[in-house]
């Protein structure tokens, strides 16, 4: 039996949708670590750590595998990455216990280690002649849609369904075993394969892009960690020092960080990549210190501005570093240059949420936003500094080739 191959336009949804649930598998459990922590009476930094395991694994995948889909295809590497992702799922909803929480995140990491790379790297090779630049807007959006998918679907579940630890974990199953069906009818595309056999190296930068890599990756270092402040305590921010107790209330104040983040891109279209990030660095500085006002006043609606200013600051930084890797990394890099960002940016999201989770227990969940608000603002801050520095380095570089 010949296996049905999806045409272009159906295969870039469906790269889109691998990229959406490496979002949606990282935000699913953000509405349950309260209730975990009830359940089985875990500290804030046991549920942070949760959420740590996640990028921790990514990492480690991203480390070792972070070139293969460059030379075994896209396809295949999604689907490795896939399966992973839902064997983490299934341990979510049959979980007796927090141990089985840890070993199901650890899946998760490892499925979007797989397929973070090979993911947006398709999206961009299936992108529709003479539109491959905006590549870096549909990864955005799709990401957005994730967080949407988790935090909506979610909070309803948690708040109005039974089974508020489970029912989440099997909706989600039932997205992934689709999307795995469609990936699996992608065509076995890469653009152009490096030669010589795969073996495990290190992400690696190619010659003459390392100081746009650097700019990129530390915009989308600051958006992730803003990420992690939202999944790893926005749900505790929410119950704890808001003081609001409905879990779709809570997750459709997630779910309005990722609607505003989709918004944000729309008007980014086509703008120049150091324009984007300039936006998305000042936005980033300006809700960060709402978060800690709203923390501060314990006020719902400063915290409903926050989290809109940082969903749209989240997406431009990441939209501005996507789109600057995608126009400058070969081709035949293209998979290991984008995982080699996100190893950084997701080690950057694990490091922060095991601080934060620490401080919060050690001190206090309050005392750990304003860390986090600092650390987002100093990341905005380094972000503008090496785009400027970028910047001019390449106007002196032009000058110079048009004076010979």
């Amino acid at each position: 039996m010949r296996r049905k191959v999806l045409g272009r336009k159906a295969s870039f949804l469906t790269a889109a949708a691998v990229v959406a649930h490496t979002i949606w598998t990282s935000a699913a459990p953000a509405l349950t670590y309260p209730l975990y922590a009830q359940e089985w009476h875990l500290t804030t930094f046991t549920t942070t750590a949760i959420f740590a395991v996640y990028p921790v694994f990514v990492v480690l995948m991203l480390v070792v595998f972070g070139n293969v889909s460059d030379y075994i295809g896209r396809r295949e590497a999604m689907l490795l990455g896939l399966a992973a992702s839902l064997t983490g799922t299934i341990m979510f909803a049959l979980a007796p216990d927090v141990d089985w929480i840890f070993i199901g995140r650890a899946f998760m990491g490892v499925g979007v280690g797989l397929s973070a790379g090979p993911s947006a790297a398709a999206v961009v090779e299936f992108s529709a002649p003479g539109r491959t630049a905006q590549a870096g807007s549909a990864t955005a959006a799709a990401q957005a849609f994730g967080m949407i998918g988790a935090a909506l679907a979610g909070g309803a579940l948690i708040e109005y369904a039974p089974l508020p630890t489970r029912l989440n974990f099997v909706v989600l199953t039932a997205v992934l075993v689709v999307v795995m069906v469609a990936t699996w009818m992608l065509p076995n595309h890469t653009a152009s394969r490096p030669a010589g056999r795969w073996r495990p190296r290190l992400p690696s930068i190619p010659n003459g892009v390392f100081a746009t890599f650097v700019t990129a990756t530390a915009a989308v270092t600051a958006s992730y960690v803003l990420g992690a402040m939202t999944l790893s305590l926005g749900a505790q921010v929410a119950r704890d020092i808001i003081a609001s107790q409905n879990a779709l209330v809570n997750g459709g104040t997630i779910a309005l960080f990722a609607i505003s983040s989709a918004i944000a891109t729309l008007p980014a279209r086509g703008a120049k990549p150091g324009r984007v990030m300039l936006a998305g660095s000042v936005i980033a500085i300006v809700s960060s210190g709402l978060l800690a006002l709203a923390g501060a006043l314990h006020s719902l609606v400063f915290y409903t501005i926050a989290q809109i200013g940082s969903g749209m600051a989240y997406s431009l930084l990441l939209l501005g570093g996507l789109s600057l890797v995608n126009a400058a990394a070969p081709v035949t890099h293209r998979g290991a240059t984008l995982s080699a960002l996100f190893l950084v940016a997701y080690l950057a999201q694990a490091v922060v949420a095991l601080l934060l989770g620490k401080i919060a227990t050690w001190a206090s969940l309050s005392f750990a936003v304003d860390i986090g608000v600092a650390t987002v603002a100093v990341l905005a801050l380094v972000t503008l500094l090496l785009d400027a520095v970028r910047s001019a380095v390449a106007s002196r570089s032009t000058r110079r080739a048009r004076g010979h």
